[in-house]
């Protein structure tokens, strides 16, 4: 969890320069199987679905957004590791593609998820302009209903 302004920068640092990077097949364990469905006699014979399988305990993965992967679809409990598969492309090299990309999308949106935005001079002054206008209506409230109340105690209404 990101909690200090310097880790929150730390973090928007970490993002910058893994949003331009591509996860090497390296840091991956990759299987690959026949994909199930339609598509001829080429689906029985070759084995094009990609299998991406990656430990949560990688170094590589930021440790804050570890918990946000934890609750992901894609997260096996058993193996505590991200399983990704891919059988959208008829080459295996396509589908490689597609599991490195799904990952660094789900690596990017759990890295981005608990980072907090500073506010800006404007929302600042616009929160306080707010605070004032909320503070002078219940004093308002207030004073109407202690005039109700004092307006009952002098017998008015006898």
């Amino acid at each position: 969890m990101v909690e200090t302004p310097s880790e929150n920068a730390l973090a928007r640092e970490w993002i910058s320069k893994f949003k331009s990077q591509s996860i090497p097949k390296s840091l991956v364990e990759l299987t690959f199987s026949r994909s199930s469905g339609p598509g001829g006699q080429n689906v029985n014979k070759v084995n094009t679905k990609a299998t991406l399988r990656c430990t949560l305990s990688s170094s590589w993965i930021p440790l804050w957004a570890k918990d946000t992967l934890k609750k992901s679809p894609s997260y096996a409990s058993s193996s505590q590791s991200l399983l990704i598969t891919s059988t959208v492309h008829r080459s295996q090299a396509e589908n490689i593609q597609e599991c490195l990309s799904k990952l660094h999308a789900l690596i990017m949106s759990a890295a981005t998820a608990n980072l907090v935005n500073e506010p800006s001079e404007e929302q600042k002054k616009r929160v306080q302009g707010l605070q004032k206008a909320e503070a002078q209506h219940r004093r308002m409230e207030k004073e109407r209903r202690s005039a109700t109340k004092r307006s009952r105690a002098k017998g008015g209404w006898d």
